[in-house]
């Protein structure tokens, strides 16, 4: 079994728990850790877990929505942390205040098995050192996490094709991101080759993604000032060819419910 549910999206702090199961085995890992501990231990309870229910932290690049609260909570948990050997090096002049021994590198397309799950990490195209995206699974449905990226690489599509759900960016409306009152080097950097990922662009990879056996698909990311999720939700129904009521929008206060992978 694997389900997930997003805590948290946006720039104010990303963090998605995915929870697999295999008989009495059950792992659960933090894909980023962008929410302060006590937030996170909030949001945490109200999905009805406790902090040292979780097992793992992925982080997929160094920025501060993504990697901010890794030293607290990795601190306080003990528990093992992957990230790029990019990401580390990114980050190597923080004062982690752990166990060195807690970091584990991930590599592009090397499968990490942990527990019941699988953890297939990729690259994808960001301004970072070097970031990774992932697919997950429990060996027989998996989830694909896609949060950050300025365009759809042909890599991106590969590692992606087949997945049952999807977490995905749908960061900016063109035509607000234009008409806004961002500085045009802001601009140029959001809707650039890395920055991040178009409403436009993030169907067009749905529709590339979309076969049967895709179920949930929740679009994240979504920027307060540059998006709407009636316009994603427009977007993405139309993409998939599903209602606006089979497709969801994780808030940056309140994630998204919870989600079986089927």
């Amino acid at each position: 079994m694997l389900r997930f549910k997003n805590l948290g999206s946006g720039s104010t702090g990303n963090a998605s728990v995915v929870e697999a199961q295999c008989g009495l085995q059950t792992t659960r890992v933090l894909i980023d850790c962008g929410l302060g501990l006590k937030e996170l231990e909030r949001r945490l309870i109200q999905a009805e877990l406790e902090l040292t229910d979780l097992d793992a932290l992925f982080i997929t690049h160094e920025h501060a929505d993504h990697v901010g609260h890794t030293k607290r909570v990795a601190g306080t948990l003990g528990i093992p942390v992957w990230m790029s050997q990019g990401t580390w090096l990114a980050c190597e002049g923080l004062d982690w205040g752990f166990n060195e021994s807690q970091i584990n590198i991930a590599r592009d397309t090397e499968i990490i098995n942990f527990g019941a799950v699988q953890i297939s990490p990729f690259t994808v195209p960001h301004d970072a050192r070097e970031p990774l995206q992932v697919r997950l699974s429990d060996g027989s449905v998996s989830l694909g996490v896609l949060t950050d990226l300025g365009h759809v690489s042909p890599h991106v599509v590969s590692q992606l094709t087949g997945c049952n759900a999807l977490l995905m960016e749908t960061n900016h409306d063109t035509q607000m991101l234009r008409k806004s009152g961002y500085p045009q080097f802001l601009k140029d950097r959001i809707s650039g080759p890395l920055g991040h990922l178009s409403n436009d662009s993030a169907c067009e990879l749905a529709q590339m993604l979309n076969h049967p056996g895709l179920g949930t698909v929740v679009a994240a990311h979504l920027s307060e000032r540059n998006n709407s999720p009636e316009i994603v939700l427009d977007c993405l129904s139309k993409a998939l060819g599903r209602s606006e009521d089979e497709v969801w929008v994780a808030a940056p206060d309140t994630g998204s419910a919870w989600f079986s992978v089927n």
